[in-house]
């Protein structure tokens, strides 16, 4: 959603996905930054989505099909960003590294054709491969001194277990189930995922990740969407009412990102105790369909239930005298003192039911970085999803 002037002029519009102004838009707006990585024909990692080269075709005439066939140097020359580069700059070290922004980082797998592709029964080299980016990744970050606990490294990856093991990474990581191969199109893909869907309700969603060892539960907007959350078999999920109490009891207070989330669902799946990816960045956009004020970093500047209740007491007439008060008057958890945070971490544990101590939680986030557990906004791709070609080089 783009921000509009009274003469119905566009305000607002996003950075291309994945670039340095988008995720850096997102960085200091939300709580953190969603965005992808692969391994280039040089063994360096790049921040791309696409398993092709996201420029218009003139650009790729007699050159190689797939990212991963070509050279770092090769793709900066077309103006995507290196991992490297964006962790160098001074804005996203003091955001991430300083002040408790979350980075999740989705491995993608190159095509199964690609020459560092595996094949498409070559489950030992697709290992290697995301075992590879998770090193790749894991070193740099280290060298960085991102902190570990507000990383995480996922991937569409069936054996996520043991790319971790073979990395010997030391940062949370997880699956992305159901799982979506690297090939075919949106369409194919989505017929293959649907079976996994069906035959995964939520609880059982919950099973798989604790049984494998993730740190957190990456979760499908369509557990929740009214079209969708009753395909899986067993008893659906939801935000309110017995669907909410079911979800509560059954991820026992696991970490859950839901991407991407939606706008109307925004709020309550935030007071849901869970953590929405968006796509929705404009800084303008602080009142939601539903009907509540937008509060954008609910982990970085936790609020207490009494300080929510005066939020939703909001309209859309006051909602931003309300939201500029609460922005002024609340401290971040960095700035929180004891008293505060232990309040905060009794309210949420009790209201979502976390399975660690207060004492233990207060210890172990001690510092600037805010609970895993606390729900957070995250800006997807940066500053959200964009059209292609991510870029547009005839207009640069």
């Amino acid at each position: 959603m783009r921000g509009e002037t009274m003469a119905g002029e566009q305000s607002w519009t996003p950075a291309p996905e994945n670039t340095l102004e988008s995720l850096l838009h997102a960085l200091q707006m939300f709580d953190g930054i969603e965005f992808d990585i692969r391994i280039t024909a040089d063994n360096q990692l790049m921040i791309h989505h696409d398993r092709t080269v996201s420029v218009p075709p003139s650009y790729l005439e007699g050159k190689p099909t797939w990212v991963e066939e070509w050279t770092h140097d090769e793709l900066v020359e077309l103006g995507f960003l290196s991992f490297e580069a964006f962790l160098d700059d001074s804005t996203v070290q003091r955001l991430w590294r300083d002040e408790g922004r979350m980075g999740c980082i989705e491995i993608k797998r190159p095509h199964p054709k690609a020459k560092s592709g595996g094949g498409f029964f070559g489950r030992k080299e697709h290992n290697k491969h995301v075992a590879e980016a998770m090193r790749l990744a894991e070193e740099a970050l280290d060298e960085r001194e991102i902190p570990r606990e507000n990383t995480v490294f996922y991937a569409f990856h069936r054996g996520m277990p043991a790319s971790a093991q073979l990395s010997a990474t030391k940062r949370p990581w997880a699956a992305l189930i159901p799982y979506i191969p690297p090939y075919g199109t949106r369409q194919t893909q989505r017929l293959q995922v649907l079976p996994q869907f069906i035959t995964t309700p939520f609880k059982r969603l919950v099973k798989q990740h604790r049984s494998q060892g993730s740190s957190m539960l990456p979760c499908a907007v369509e557990y929740f969407q009214s079209s969708t959350r009753h395909l899986p078999l067993g008893r659906h999920v939801g935000l309110k009412g017995a669907a909410l109490n079911r979800l509560t009891r059954a991820r026992k207070g696991m970490p859950t990102y839901v991407w991407p989330t939606k706008l109307w669902m925004e709020h309550d799946l935030l007071r849901a105790g869970m953590t929405g990816l968006t796509d929705h960045a404009d800084p303008d956009l602080r009142w939601l369909p539903s009907g509540h004020a937008r509060w954008l970093q609910p982990a970085i500047r936790p609020l207490m239930d009494t300080e929510w209740e005066q939020l939703e007491t909001a309209n859309q007439a006051n909602h931003l005298d309300l939201l500029n008060t609460l922005e002024n008057e609340t401290p971040t958890w960095a700035e929180a003192d004891i008293s505060r945070r232990r309040a905060l971490v009794s309210e949420m544990r009790k209201r979502w039911q976390w399975d660690m101590d207060v004492d233990d939680l207060l210890k172990t986030y001690s510092g600037v970085t805010p609970p895993s557990y606390a729900p957070r906004l995250i800006g997807h791709r940066g500053s959200g999803k964009t059209s292609r070609p991510v870029l547009n080089l005839q207009s640069m």
